[in-house]
């Protein structure tokens, strides 16, 4: 059984993207085979770090394996990229865009995470739209400190282990030469300067995790499972980076009524058996109200009706569709003597007449 994703980074649960980007990296650096090579296993080990981090860094993947753990994961047919390389430098290539020993390291802040909730709606809703509010949780920039870090008041330094140059130099030697490395600086992260006294609200940070809630414009013919982007609602990201987006996945309740195909409707409406042999009306629902329907005398079982305009609207405006009322034919089971004896004289006359014909 895989080791819990957040154990194998050392956070906890409630971290935000920040930490857990800050804790993979750190593990990075510890299990580099650069300055890990007495460990043989450290390499397998930092693989099991770069799953976690593509998990939890992922706002849709993360709160499924929150709510689902491994097996979660594994029914939603996903397989860590990290499992497929045979090298740190591939792995950290491919989830950060290099090497932090190579000098290909970007520095540049990170956008925020986005973020995905659900809304539901009704099938009338498709009509006209709707408005659903949504609630979640993101990380935002602290307001105490403006996203800082420092405590309101208080100076922001240069870093004295970096010297303000936001990451830490190696100098090694190969056969090829003197080889210089480039890493982030693990005391301020990459920024060149610290908090002299952190943030009481933020300690330090510069966000926090708080809940939202978001009113969300449903546009007239969506279709079930459509997502809506609302570009920079999610998570925060690093001072200068854009936020994340979120993503908000609106389902349709079923309604019992109606089958849905794109913008046609579909309903079923029982009809006696003797109203489709001589005609005659029958109401059947829509999203408008009830409508009277005209049954054409010797109308048969599974004949469908259409009624012009009474399906739902495309996505981005236009004729709406129709509906169409299948006809289903109900034979009555309690007849009485009299009833019965007219219904074989009536079978009798018919047959008659077919043998005539």
């Amino acid at each position: 059984m895989p080791r819990d994703y957040y154990e194998v980074l050392g956070v906890g649960r409630t971290a935000s993207d920040g930490e857990i980007k800050k804790a993979f990296r750190s593990l990075a650096r510890e299990l580099h085979p650069d300055v890990n090579d007495h460990d043989p296993e450290a390499e397998e080990k930092f693989k099991e770090a770069a799953e976690a981090y593509e998990v939890l860094s992922d706002a849709e993947r993360r709160a499924t394996y929150d709510r689902f753990g491994h097996e979660g994961l594994r029914s939603g047919g996903y397989q860590p990229h990290a499992q497929d390389f045979s090298s740190f430098s591939q792995i950290f290539e491919t989830i950060f865009g290099g090497d932090p020993f190579g000098g290909g390291f970007s520095r540049g802040p990170s956008p925020g995470a986005d973020i995905g909730v659900l809304a539901e709606i009704e099938l009338e809703d498709v009509l006209e739209g709707a408005k659903r509010e949504v609630h979640f949780e993101a990380v935002s920039i602290c307001e105490h400190c403006h996203g800082n870090g420092a405590e309101p008041g208080t100076p922001i330094k240069e870093c004295p282990k970096c010297e303000g140059a936001g990451e830490l130099r190696q100098v090694s030697r190969s056969v090829f030469g003197q080889v210089v490395r480039a890493m982030p600086c693990d005391r301020c992260g990459g920024e060149g300067r610290v908090p002299e006294t952190a943030c009481d609200v933020c300690d330090g940070a510069g966000r926090i995790a708080n809940e939202r809630t978001w009113e969300v414009d449903i546009p007239a013919g969506i279709e079930d499972g459509q997502r809506i982007r609302i570009a920079g609602a999610g998570h925060a990201g690093d001072p200068g980076a854009r936020g994340g987006d979120l993503y908000v996945e609106v389902r349709i309740a079923p309604d019992e009524r109606f089958a849905r195909q794109g913008t046609e409707l579909v309903s079923r409406v029982e009809v006696p058996v003797t109203t489709a042999m001589v005609g005659g009306e029958v109401t059947v629902p829509t999203l408008d109200g009830e409508a009277t329907v005209e049954i054409a005398a010797g109308s048969q079982h599974g004949d469908v009706t259409v009624l012009d305009g009474e399906g739902l609207p495309p996505l981005h405006g236009g004729r709406r569709g129709d509906q169409h009322v299948v006809l289903e034919l109900v034979v009555p089971r309690d007849l009485s003597g009299e009833e019965a004896e007219l219904a074989r004289e009536l079978d009798e006359r018919l047959a008659r007449k077919k043998a005539g014909a």
